[in-house]
């Protein structure tokens, strides 16, 4: 029995090796349309009778992608706003404000998983990183792996999860095979665009605190941001600029680095036990950028989490006996929290 397992496996690994290879051969020669649902903007078209005489006898027909009137205009709007500089959030809320109908919405009957409400960041995104649209056919850019259920208990056997592929592994095909929405070399200048952000360029900055900062109110990591010229820090509480603004969500939270920088001696002087009594800021301030690189480095490599506070404008440590600082322009007021062990308060 496990003689025939094994050969039955060993036979199913050289079916999908066959069909594979051919549906390869079939996309970058013939550039044939190999099934599977047309990316937005275009709509399937007859393309005569199948080209295998067996499925033909059976009354199969090929399809080609042929531009939709309705949605085809649309993503060439996309593509001349993103070679325009604009940002992918900004024509995602442009799109949404002008009411057009996202991809799930535009044909619900092939989208029925999905709630169709808006456009969202990921579509827009993967619209414009869709080399189809040039007019090639294009396979495999997705692969289906199967992974276990729960790996502490194999017994529960395994699930099917879609990945995408890194493009060193798409077939394309060698000639264009369906008309094409948007040009080559626009498709690849949109590939390397990206949106103006003011006067200092991405090279030049630097955020020291970049992954430390958690937001008090809705427990998110807070996003760096450039404010003025200078490092920020920000939390939009799960939304993004792709939507408006709606009643009753909270504000953005913004705390500038050099706002939590110099409290961070505090912190580390909290940290090691040694509490010391309420101080001028000036008493337990960083020195050098050198001193902050160490306190950070320190910071990361103990997993401290720093969880600010905008309406206390307190800034504190995660954990079962937390530091909290008081961020203020006059004064720095810190204090050990009382732990579950009994700690004291200084």
């Amino acid at each position: 029995m496990l003689a025939l397992g094994f050969q039955s496996k060993k036979e199913i690994v050289r079916t999908r090796i066959r069909v594979r290879t051919a549906m390869a051969a079939q996309t970058r020669e013939q550039g044939r349309y190999l099934g599977g649902r047309p990316p937005y903007g275009y709509k399937l078209a007859d393309a005569g009778p199948h080209p295998n005489k067996a499925h033909a006898a059976w009354g199969r027909r090929a399809h080609r992608l042929e531009p939709d009137p309705a949605t085809a205009p649309i993503v060439a709007w996309m593509f001349a706003e993103r070679l325009a500089g604009h940002s992918v959030a900004r024509i995602t809320r442009a799109l949404n404000d002008a009411g057009i109908p996202c991809p799930s919405a535009a044909d619900p009957k092939r989208n029925p998983h999905r709630m169709g409400a808006a456009w969202t960041l990921a579509t827009v995104a993967s619209i414009l990183a869709n080399p189809r649209y040039t007019g090639r056919q294009v396979w495999n850019r997705q692969r289906t792996d199967a992974d276990l259920v729960d790996p502490a208990n194999t017994g529960l056997g395994h699930k099917q999860v879609q990945r995408w592929n890194l493009p060193a592994g798409w077939v394309i095909s060698a000639r264009p095979a369906h008309p094409a929405i948007v040009s080559e070399a626009d498709y690849i200048a949109a590939q390397d665009a990206s949106a103006p952000r003011g006067p200092a360029g991405p090279a030049t900055r630097r955020y020291l605190l970049a992954g430390l900062l958690v937001c008090g109110g809705c427990g998110r990591r807070l996003e760096s941001a450039w404010s003025n010229g200078k490092p920020a820090y920000r939390c939009r509480h799960g939304y993004t600029s792709a939507t408006g603004p709606e009643r009753g969500r909270p504000k953005n939270l913004y705390v500038r680095e050099d706002q939590i920088l110099p409290h961070l001696a505090a912190m580390a002087i909290l940290l090691d036990g040694h509490p010391r009594p309420r101080t001028r800021p000036g008493a337990a301030q960083l020195t050098a950028p050198a001193q902050a690189a160490g306190l950070i480095d320190r910071l990361r490599a103990e997993g401290v989490a720093l969880i600010y506070d905008p309406a206390a404008r307190a800034l504190r440590t995660g954990g079962e006996d937390p530091v909290t600082l008081t961020v203020s322009q006059g004064c720095c007021d810190y204090h050990r929290a009382i732990s579950k062990k009994g700690g004291r308060v200084s």
